[in-house]
């Protein structure tokens, strides 16, 4: 067995990478660049270059075919185009299993990954699982992040989620959870959504970092639309910023307000880390202010 990681220099799938360096997983990295930690393993590819799709599938010699893919699709408007066309391509090349990366408000059928989940369901002898997690607690401590800088620089984060809660999820757990099933000797056509074990509301993660970092950190909060033009400030494009501005309302309205699952638990036998053990162990993340 070989794995193929799409989204290779991503956050989700260098970890992925790390569990498979660990425990001997044959494994490759598809990305348009390598990065110092997967060059051995990369190989070029593009979502927009259907050229480069053979080139993801190749392996070098004494290496089994490659016989599930991760599927981390692309930053794009149609994010569902190209990878359909590429689960297409593996599909004729004998690639019989994919783990999809989802969000956990997009069910099959939805927009952009929902259409994905739909697509793998639809292809015959195909076997799949799809990961939705929820929002990411990395995306307060990932350097260029708006939330990361907004904590670095002004102490405070940003939203229009008022007292809306979500569970956050580290990528750690997320990567953990996608290495099981990844090697899974079967997979059942299903989908799972992953949560961190706290329901918080963006004051109580603001409350969370105060404690941490020993300085007054706040929660800014912001109408839908005020949020978009924040974000645009910040080089978001409008696309991406109304999207992100609009998901905040359905926060607000409750919309990853559910009950907390053991996901993450039952699939590697370990709890997911809470948000204040993440923000220790992320601490110098926050700690210049420029």
């Amino acid at each position: 067995m070989t794995v193929l990681l799409t989204g290779g220099t991503g956050r989700t799938a260098k970890h992925i990478a790390g569990i498979f360096r660990q425990t001997n997983v044959p494994f490759l990295v598809a990305s348009r660049s390598s990065s110092a930690g997967t060059a051995e393993n990369h190989r070029k590819f593009d979502w927009l270059d259907e050229e480069t799709f053979p080139n993801a599938l190749s392996v070098d010699q004494g290496m089994k075919p490659i016989s599930v893919v991760w599927l981390c699709p692309p930053p794009l408007y149609d994010l569902a185009t190209p990878v359909i066309k590429f689960i297409d391509f593996a599909v004729s090349q004998n690639v019989k299993k994919f783990v999809l990366l989802s969000a956990s408000v997009i069910q099959k059928g939805g927009p952009a990954m929902g259409k994905i989940h739909e697509h793998l369901d639809s292809i015959k002898d195909v076997t799949y699982t799809v990961l939705r997690p929820t929002w990411f607690m990395e995306n307060f401590s990932t350097k260029g992040e708006i939330q990361c800088e907004a904590i670095r620089r002004d102490s405070t984060v940003y939203s229009a989620t008022e007292n809306g809660k979500i569970p956050f999820i580290s990528v750690v757990d997320i990567a953990r959870v996608a290495a099981c099933a990844l090697t899974a000797e079967t997979l059942k056509n299903s989908d799972h959504i992953l949560q961190g074990p706290d329901l918080l509301t963006y004051d109580e993660v603001a409350q969370a970092l105060t404690g941490v970092l020993g300085r007054k950190i706040t929660h800014t909060k912001m109408t839908e639309g005020e949020l978009a033009e924040k974000l645009m400030e910040e080089g978001v494009t409008p696309e991406e910023a109304y999207m992100h501005a609009a998901m905040d309302s359905m926060i607000k309205s409750g919309s990853e307000e559910r009950v907390v699952s053991d996901e993450v638990k039952a699939w590697t036998g370990v709890k997911p880390r809470g948000f204040i053990n993440f923000a220790l162990s992320e601490k110098a993340a926050w700690r210049a202010r420029k």
